[in-house]
């Protein structure tokens, strides 16, 4: 089996912040070794204050560490080519105001150099994921945090990023958005996608995660497989359909004969709050009760679904477009580029080309101060044409050579 390449990967990376005088004021990160593989959802976990966006930033070249290394993709965070293969959600949604929903996304659509066609339907098909559709015409300053989140995820996914970076990703959000922001991460990584996730809210970890590592004063305290981690190796669950009191007490009593313990516990297994409310919910939503919040979300885009070399082929558009020389439309209703110019050109020339002017008379003696007229203000001078002032000032009777008529 060959080893595939870790998309991220680190070794002993430390991120210490100084003091005005340079000496070691906050140690932030310390020797963190971290491997995620492809397709993998992987959860950076720890308190506040442990590290986990120091260490965001870090993996996207955001912070220089103090010392030690980062592979992403195979190359270094700062490299340009891999910013292209990452969609990144920070922990607070920051967003341009006074832009409507289809505004925002249209203006990061624009920064990977997205063709038209390519951003409408893109951008159609994410509003519809998130459940805004219906809000797109809103100014992203009258969003609530959890729509706000919402849009800064189908911000972090136009682009089809291979690696996606979630710093509190349901932070705000209702039960229907955190279910559908785990659907969408599960969807996500079973289409080969790399997620990065860091949230405070474990359960919402435990659902997603493959595996998970946990961060305390900028170390790393543990890391494995969720599951792994959190079994508890002297216990074993048994879970069956409903059964009598007498059958639940000769189970007792046969565990007692047999393997000489105790029955723990016997009780029937309850739904999570979470599952129940969101079945309450789509019970209202079929009944067609009328609400001004967000609709649900629909499927994630089939944009999303690419292969691998999607972050090259967008780097490959961004070189093409940066060699090609740029084309200038020209102006509805105007005449063909070159005849403009040219025409263009030959009032420019008349307008600049120097007159043929007679030697200037002496020059009249200054007015007073007072009778100065005052100079136009933030106006260009205009040149006078000399020979236009020479007939207005020249003596009645004399004619243009000077001599008396």
């Amino acid at each position: 089996m060959t080893n595939v390449l870790p998309v991220i990967q680190t070794a002993g990376l430390t991120k210490v912040f100084k003091d005005f005088w340079r000496r070691d004021r906050v140690v932030a990160v310390k020797d963190l070794n971290l491997e995620i593989k492809p397709g993998e959802v992987f959860g950076l976990l720890g308190p506040n204050g442990s590290g986990k966006s120091t260490a965001i930033k870090m993996l996207l070249g955001l912070l220089y560490p103090t010392r030690g290394r980062i592979s992403v993709f195979g190359k270094a965070p700062t490299d340009v080519a891999v910013k292209a293969r990452i969609g990144f959600l920070p922990e607070e949604s920051y967003l341009y105001r006074f832009l409507n929903a289809r505004e925002t996304l249209d203006f990061y659509a624009r920064l990977f150099r997205q063709p038209r066609q390519m951003r409408t339907e893109r951008i159609g098909h994410l509003l519809d994921m998130v459940g805004l559709t219906h809000e797109a015409d809103r100014r992203v300053g009258e969003y609530s945090k959890g729509m706000a989140r919402r849009i800064g995820l189908a911000q972090a996914l136009i682009n089809d990023p291979e690696l996606l970076i979630l710093d509190e990703p349901t932070s705000g959000m209702d039960p229907i958005g955190t279910r559908q922001m785990k659907d969408v991460i599960r969807d996500l990584a079973g289409r080969g996608k790399t997620v990065l996730l860091s949230s405070h809210l474990l359960a919402d970890v435990e659902d997603v995660c493959d595996r998970v590592a946990i961060l305390y004063g900028g170390q790393q305290r543990t890391a494995g497989p969720t599951r792994e981690l959190l079994r508890q190796q002297n216990m074993t669950q048994i879970t069956t359909e409903h059964l009598s009191p007498e059958s639940v007490e000769r189970v007792r009593e046969l565990i007692k004969r047999l393997e000489g313990k105790n029955v723990v516990e016997v009780s029937a297994p309850s739904e999570k709050l979470e599952s129940f409310f969101l079945r309450i919910v789509r019970e209202a939503q079929a009944a067609n009760i009328t609400t001004s919040g967000v609709r649900a979300g629909g499927q994630v885009p089939d944009f999303l679904t690419k292969a691998a070399s999607t972050g090259e082929q967008v780097i490959d558009s961004l070189v093409d477009a940066a060699r090609a020389p740029q084309r200038v439309e020209p102006v509805r209703g105007a005449p063909a580029a070159a005849e403009g110019a040219e025409s263009a050109r030959q009032v420019i020339e008349q307008l600049t080309a120097p007159k043929e002017r007679p030697e200037a008379p002496a020059t009249p003696p200054a007015a007073p101060a007072s009778d100065r007229p005052e100079p136009a203000r933030l106006r260009k001078p205009v040149e006078a044409d000399r020979s236009v002032i020479d007939s207005l000032t020249r003596p009645s009777g004399q004619s243009e050579d000077g001599k008396s008529e």
